[in-house]
């Protein structure tokens, strides 16, 4: 049982990722079908350094891909129906996380979602650049997932992040957990 809340944990977030990079993707792509000036070509540019840089390094890698696969393994040792059922929002710090986490989470996801609503009513070549700047980070995301996961099996020692799960009664994160 815990082996699966590991897998769905891991293995959702990395579906609601790469269908993400499918739907923007073809935008991005698109861009070939425009005629582009050299302040287009900028923010392009612009854009896939900021995101791969942002996105990429600063929020997947650094942060949100560790602490996933941290999450994921606290899974393992904590098999609890709710937390397996729902594992890749566990996994993702919606719930059984501390309250910090919470609001993290939920506040990044609310301005994603405001960024989704302004970014699909720009006009093209506008929108295939910024998406293409999203499907780098997301890209970069997923490599870094998939990154974490091999060492979480051969260095675990080497990740670095806290899984920010709530602390028990008796002072206790779970076997993986830390809370700082």
């Amino acid at each position: 049982m815990a082996a699966i809340g590991f897998i769905w944990g891991i293995g959702g977030v990395l579906l609601l990722l790469l269908f993400a990079i499918l739907r923007l993707a073809p935008m991005a792509l698109a861009l070939d079908a425009f005629p582009m000036q050299w302040g287009h070509w900028a923010a392009l540019v612009f854009s896939v350094v900021y995101m791969a840089y942002a996105e990429g390094y600063k929020g997947f890698h650094l942060g949100f891909a560790p602490r996933l696969v941290l999450r994921a393994r606290y899974l393992l040792s904590n098999p609890r129906p709710d937390l397996i059922l729902f594992a890749p929002l566990f996994c993702m710090g919606y719930i059984h996380a501390t309250r910090r986490r919470q609001f993290l989470s939920i506040g990044l996801t609310v301005m994603i979602i405001g960024f989704i609503l302004v970014v699909r009513n720009l006009p093209q070549p506008w929108r295939g650049i910024l998406d293409a700047g999203v499907v780098v980070g997301l890209a970069l995301g997923v490599t870094s997932i998939v990154y974490f996961m091999v060492l979480l099996r051969f260095a675990p020692d080497r990740i670095q992040v806290a899984a920010e799960v709530p602390v028990d009664p008796q002072g206790e994160t779970g076997a993986w957990g830390s809370n700082s």
